[in-house]
C-alpha cells in the first residue's frame, strides 16, 4: 500500500468506498458479500489452504504455480508454503477488481479521472468476462489435496517493481529511449532475461526518439488497460510508456500515438517484482526456492 501509486491514504479511501458499499447492502446481499474485500485491496493477492500452526521454514515460489509445480514441491520436499505470482483461485477472480488502480495511475500521469475511468469501465468488463470461464480451482485443489499451504502475490509485488523502476527512471533522467534500455539492463533481472533472448526492447518508436515524460503505467494494475488510453496518454504529454508485455491491438494504438513503448520483459520485471518481496521473507531467515520463471535475486 505504501508503494502504490494511490498512496496508503488512497488505497484506504478504495478500502473505504468498499465499506459503504457494503454497509448499504441488505441483509441477503451482505451474506454474498466477501468481507476479505474490506481489509485487501488487491484481491488478486489471497491465501488459501492455511494450515495455521504451520512454522514457515521454507518456500517454493514461482511466477506461475499449476498442479505440476505443486508435484514438484512434493519432490523436494519440507516445502512449507508455495507461493505464485500471478493469480489463481479467488485472486483469479479477483483481478479485474485490481484493474481501477489503473484509471489512478493514468491520472497521476495526467489524464482526466473521468476519462480514465470511462475508459477502463468497458476493459475492466471485459476481463472479468474473459477470467470467469477459468477452472479458478485447479491449483487450489492441487494443493490442497497434497496437503501444502498456498498464496498467490500478484498487484502487492507489482506495485513493488513499479516503484523501483520509477524511483530509477527518476534518479538516472534518461534523455533518449535507448538510454531507458541501457538503465533496465544493469538491474539484475533484466540482465539475467537478456540471456535467454527476453530483455528489455523497443517495440514502438526508435532508440535515438527523446524520452519526453515517461509513465510506469503498465507495470502495475492486473493487466493491460485500454488501448484506447495512448491517445489520451499523449494528450497528457506522456512521450514514453515502460510496459512489462504488449498486444499487438494496444501496440497499434501506441503508433498513432507516437508514444514510445520499451517493454522490459514479463518474467523479468514480475521476478523484480518477487524479489522485492522476498528479501523481506529472507531477513526472516526463510528459505526460498525458485521455479517456474522466478529468477532470484536478493538485495539484503
Amino acid at each position: 500500500m505504501e508503494v502504490d501509486f494511490r498512496s496508503s491514504v488512497g488505497v484506504q479511501k478504495f478500502l473505504d468506498d468498499k465499506k459503504k458499499k457494503y454497509e448499504s447492502l441488505s441483509e441477503k446481499d451482505k451474506q454474498d458479500f466477501d468481507l476479505e474485500e474490506l481489509e485487501n485491496p488487491y484481491m488478486d493477492s489471497c491465501v488459501y489452504n492455511v494450515s495455521d500452526d504451520k512454522e514457515i521454514k521454507k518456500i517454493l515460489v514461482g511466477i506461475d504455480i499449476g498442479p505440476a509445480e505443486i508435484l514438484i514441491a512434493k519432490e523436494l520436499q519440507n516445502i512449507d508454503l508455495i507461493i505464485a505470482h500471478h493469480p489463481v483461485g479467488k485472486g483469479l477472480s479477483g483481478l479485474a477488481d485490481v484493474m481501477r488502480l489503473q484509471a489512478d495511475v493514468c491520472n497521476y500521469y495526467g489524464v482526466p479521472i473521468n476519462v480514465a475511468e470511462g475508459l477502463m469501465r468497458e476493459r475492466i468488463s471485459e476481463v472479468a468476462r474473459g477470467v470467469n470461464a477459468t477452472n479458478h480451482q485447479r491449483t487450489v485443489d492441487s494443493a490442497r489435496l497434497l496437503g501444502f499451504n498456498l498464496m498467490n502475490a500478484h498487484t502487492t509485488c507489482d506495485n513493488l517493481a513499479a516503484k523501483f523502476i520509477k524511483d530509477l527512471i527518476e534518479e538516472k533522467k534518461p534523455e533518449k529511449v535507448s538510454d531507458i534500455i541501457s538503465i533496465l539492463k544493469e538491474i539484475p533481472e533484466y540482465k539475467e532475461a537478456m540471456k535467454i533472448g527476453a530483455g528489455p526492447k523497443i517495440f514502438v518508436g526508435s532508440g535515438e526518439n527523446r524520452c519526453g515524460k515517461i509513465a510506469l503505467s503498465e507495470i502495475t494494475g492486473g493487466t493491460e488497460g485500454s488501448p484506447k488510453l495512448y491517445e489520451k496518454m499523449a494528450q497528457a504529454g506522456v512521450g514514453t510508456i515502460i510496459g512489462m508485455h504488449i498486444s499487438e491491438e494496444h501496440k497499434k494504438e501506441a503508433e498513432q500515438a507516437h508514444i514510445n513503448i520499451v517493454i522490459a520483459g514479463h518474467m523479468s520485471s514480475d521476478s523484480l517484482g518477487v524479489n522485492l518481496l522476498m528479501d523481506k521473507l529472507e531477513k526472516q531467515g526463510i528459505e526460498i526456492v525458485a521455479c517456474s520463471g522466478f529468477t532470484r535475486f536478493s538485495r539484503v
